[in-house]
């Protein structure tokens, strides 16, 4: 067991793991795939305006995605605040590492970032600002509520994608409230002097959730997450403009709530063919052919990853980083939560061993 961890740590056998899994995933497309010569055909008639109105409309998505976290961050952290430009460039350095690096580490690499424009880089404000992540990560369930609704009253929706939307709304589900519970624990401002390492750290991730406890900033911030979606959507519908599918809106949605549950688990990088598949076999009941369905979703996919990685390379270009340090944050904050959770169960262990003893003096 030892040596396939150490083996899994190794970036050379990680980043070989990740290309074979690429090859036999590129080849099974392949070979199962649509007919290539009906996708190649596919863009002969592509309108590119389009795909510009759609890559304008992700990126105004990801804008207020970022104002939505921008207002999370400010419920969390004492003065002085980072300013939103600061948030924004950290933001896109995620969206970057989410593109780039596996399990979505980007998530933690967002984190790293903006904990370096932090005057007060006290322990723990790293757990503090992985709370804001999960909080910020907590709005986007009523947005895909009302997409699954949507969804299900005005859709054509095929039979297998059933179980998946039920699965990702039954996990949504208990996620907000995992999270609306563990933040009404903590009420105003926390004060850390004095506790134990385990117990800051654990009451400043729960400050992470202080926009959970506060109304009016969290309806702010999930309308601007709600926003978010509503662009998103409009610039996957927009992509649909430009193959000419002559598709209504409900379309536009369910291959929106498709492509999420297609990414949920990364089996390789972008999940590229399985997304493209879940893209494609729901639109063949608005009479769309299944390879321009799939170059449709190829595009789509090429869209969604231009805005990632692009504002991400100019955000990581203004933070002065390449791809090796960015690794090498993502891999610290890493460390740093395993040294917590190790900590954490060292803890446990001892109050079970002193509660028996306890238990003998009474």
């Amino acid at each position: 067991m030892k040596r396939l961890l150490a083996l899994y740590e190794n970036p050379w056998a990680r980043g070989v793991l990740v290309l074979a899994s690429l090859v036999v995933a590129l080849l099974a497309i392949w070979w199962r795939g649509p007919e290539w010569n009906t996708v190649y055909h596919a863009f002969d008639f592509v309108s590119w305006r389009w795909v510009v109105v759609g890559v304008i409309l992700n990126l105004i998505s990801v804008l207020v995605r970022v104002m939505s976290w921008n207002l999370t961050i400010r419920q969390a952290l004492p003065e002085p605040l980072p300013p939103f430009r600061q948030v924004f460039s950290a933001y896109g350095v995620g969206l970057l590492g989410n593109a780039v690096l596996p399990a979505r580490a980007g998530e933690l690499a967002r984190v790293a970032v903006l904990r370096r424009h932090l005057p007060n880089r006290q322990p723990g404000t790293s757990a503090t600002l992985l709370g804001t992540v999960f909080s910020h990560r907590l709005f986007d369930l009523f947005p895909i509520a009302l997409l699954v609704a949507y969804v299900l009253a005005t859709a054509k929706i095929p039979h297998w994608a059933v179980t998946g939307i039920v699965v990702v709304g039954l996990v949504g589900l208990a996620l907000f409230t995992v999270g609306v519970i563990t933040a009404r624990r903590e009420r105003g401002r926390v004060h850390v002097d004095g506790l134990g390492t385990v117990r800051r750290l654990l009451t400043m991730a729960r400050q992470g959730l202080a926009v959970l406890r506060t109304p009016g900033a969290a309806v702010a911030a999930g309308f601007f997450q709600l926003l978010g979606w509503v662009f998103q959507l409009l610039a996957v519908w927009a992509v649909t403009a430009a193959f000419d599918m002559g598709v209504p809106l409900p379309a536009a949605a369910l291959v929106l709530l498709l492509m999420n549950v297609a990414t949920i688990f990364p089996l390789w990088p972008g999940n590229i063919g399985l997304l493209q598949a879940a893209v494609a076999l729901p639109l063949v009941s608005y009479g769309v052919d299944y390879g321009t369905g799939f170059a449709y979703g190829l595009v789509l996919q090429a869209v969604e990853m231009s805005v990632g990685v692009g504002v991400g390379l100019v955000m990581l270009a203004r933070e002065g980083l390449s791809f090796a340090s960015l690794r090498r944050m993502e891999e610290d904050e890493e460390t740093s939560a395993e040294d917590v959770l190790e900590e954490l169960e060292e803890h446990e262990a001892e109050e079970e061993l002193v509660t028996p003893t306890r238990s003998f003096e009474r």
